[in-house]
């Protein structure tokens, strides 16, 4: 196909890189659907499945096993086989993990459609984030980065109450084969539309090459396993990722996983209900992202402030479910699980772009890749272990006590403490960045 179709009569590169991100933001929902796909049906699973709460945590959690081991080879691959090129394929693994999950016929081949799916999906960050280095602006880039990650909680939203309506009709199999043709669409689009650079359709760069820009560096490259000892090296770094391992892990136990079952054991609510509750996570990140971007980059003027004001936040909400486990009005769910999404999921947008502005442009990418481990560990580790707590302290599989919940509440709290002082001892990052004719 020539340049010139692709492009269709576009002489500017503002409109076209608009359709790029866009797509790629599609793929970013279907990421976070994936993570928080089972919350709503995770009693169904157990039910599918004959599975008590430890087995159907290692179920949900076998997402996050590949996707955490694969954020190094993501950025290899991004750059060895093209970005572009790398999520076509990936997305064409996790169609086959969605449909393979929904034909599962036994818990074994669920767990293994779970790790197609975490490592199909794992191939669309990274190279996104690398594509949009290329088609906007470094003053435009943490901007983009937000509304990326708002885009994840669009994923949030789908993955409570519309799948809660759709696996009622359907039931959670049908839904997740229709899940797999839509990727597959997807991925077509990709191929079809989305390019890496600018100059691959006859456009010029956003930004000409030079310090400051997100272009090509005229700096000397630093060898891969170079990178990698200066960034695991740095005791700052380190500070980041403890953060995103007890944060992303309390994120992904409570609104991944078990903040379903808690509102029906608990509070009595319908599977439907408890989607709309948990609704309020995907708010809360959508709105967070974007507005936590602004208060670090104009109000605070600071990433460690923004960081450190959230993992108060978060440990306060953790506090509330551990004190008040049964008693919350039913208002005051929503509150909850906005905190949530708000102060867990939206900020990780500037823990990434802190991590980014601890090192040089030239290893950007190798720390974003190595950071972005914690998370999907943290991931893999609280949601089973959560399992383990309610299943222990209830005695019983399927349906969990007060008491059981309110153990793993304090286990997120003392997480969520953790958090804090590991953040704490972050370096601030936070630099002006020079202004950048905006593309016209």
């Amino acid at each position: 196909m020539a340049q010139a179709e692709i492009v269709a009569g576009e002489k500017r590169p503002a409109s076209y890189r608009w359709l790029i991100f866009w797509i790629l933001a599609l793929g970013y929902v279907l990421v976070y659907f994936h993570r928080l796909s089972p919350g709503v049906m995770a009693l169904e699973l157990m039910k599918s499945f004959n599975a008590g709460g430890a087995i159907v945590g290692l179920l949900a959690s076998a997402y996050f096993y590949p996707y955490a081991l694969m954020q190094l080879p993501a950025g290899l691959l991004s750059d060895s086989l093209g970005p572009r090129k790398s999520v076509t394929m990936f997305l064409l693994v996790a169609a086959a993990g969605a449909i393979l999950f929904g034909a599962a016929p036994s818990l074994g081949v669920a767990i293994f459609a779970r790790v197609l799916v975490g490592l199909g999906v794992c191939m669309v960050f990274v190279p996104a984030l690398k594509i949009l280095s290329q088609w906007f602006t470094r003053g435009e880039f943490s901007m983009m980065t937000a509304i990326l990650n708002a885009m994840g909680g669009v994923g949030v939203l789908v993955a409570a109450s519309p799948l809660a309506f759709l696996t009622d009709i359907l039931g959670w199999r049908k839904t997740f084969f229709a899940i797999g043709l839509a990727t597959i669409l997807l991925a077509g689009a990709v191929w079809r539309w989305v390019r890496n650079r600018p100059e691959d359709v006859g456009l010029p760069p956003i930004a000409p090459p030079g310090p400051g820009s997100q272009g090509a560096s005229a700096a000397q490259p630093i060898p891969l396993l170079d990178g990698m000892k200066r960034v695991l090296k740095d005791r700052y770094f380190w500070a980041i990722a403890i953060w995103f391992f007890f944060n992303c892990g309390i994120f992904f136990g409570i609104g991944g996983l078990w903040g379903g079952p808690y509102l029906m054991h608990v509070y009595g609510l319908s599977k439907t209900g408890a989607g709309w509750v948990l609704n309020s996570v995907a708010l809360g990140l959508i709105i967070g992202s974007p507005f936590l971007s602004m208060l670090s980059d104009k109000i605070l003027v600071s990433r460690k402030k923004a960081l450190i004001l959230s993992s108060v936040a978060v440990a306060a909400t953790m506090l509330l479910l551990a004190i008040f486990t049964d008693r919350l009005p039913h208002a005051a769910l929503y509150v909850v699980f906005f905190s949530i999404g708000f102060f867990s999921a939206a900020i990780v947008v500037i823990a990434f772009t802190a991590t980014k502005e601890l090192f040089p442009l030239e290893i950007a990418g190798t720390s974003v890749g190595t950071v972005n481990l914690f998370p999907f560990a943290g991931g893999a580790t609280f949601q089973p272990l959560l399992g383990v707590i309610l299943q222990k302290v209830s005695g019983t599989t399927g349906v969990y006590t007060v008491a059981a919940y309110r153990a793993a509440f304090i286990c997120c709290f003392i997480a969520a403490l953790i958090a804090l002082i590991s953040i704490s001892f972050m370096k601030e990052t936070l630099c002006e960045v020079p202004k950048v004719p905006k593309v016209k």
